[in-house]
């Protein structure tokens, strides 16, 4: 019974993967090359910020309403806008003002300037975002590895 139920298991797990996970990162890369995500992102900072000057009892809200969801759902929330909602996270604390100020605003800078688009990416970056080893130059080509 229980080699039955690893295996729906592991067939559960890997489907799982094929049908959600690769898709997924596989459209993240997508949304920073065109800029998307920076957008959003963007979008996103300034309605916090608006919302901290205009009305902070909305940030109150906000994170009334992710800490009120079910543990799976704020677990995707925390995931997928991890950035916002460590904002929203410092600014529920009872730091002094201009700590929870600088946090955010870094938190803030930080996110925005991952996702910034950047100009003249060339395909030999690895998926990583690494950029791949430069080839040996003409006085290192002539060697063997066995000298």
């Amino acid at each position: 019974m229980t080699v039955v139920a690893g295996n729906r298991f592991e067939r559960g797990i890997d489907r799982f993967v094929r049908w959600v996970i690769l898709p997924v990162t596989g459209i993240v890369p997508v949304l920073v090359r065109t800029g998307l995500l920076f957008a959003g992102f963007a979008a996103l900072w300034a309605g916090f910020f608006a919302a901290l000057v205009l009305d902070p009892a909305t940030l109150d809200r906000a994170w009334q309403a992710v800490a009120g969801l079910p543990l799976v759902a704020q677990a995707v929330v925390w995931l997928l806008f991890l950035p916002l909602t460590a904002g929203l996270w410092v600014w529920q604390t009872d730091w002094p003002l201009v700590v929870r100020l600088v946090l955010v605003v870094g938190i803030a800078g930080w996110n925005l300037l991952v996702f910034l688009p950047r100009r003249g990416a060339t395909a030999s970056a690895t998926p990583t975002g690494a950029v791949a080893p430069a080839t040996p130059d003409a006085s290192e080509q002539g060697r063997s590895s066995v000298d």
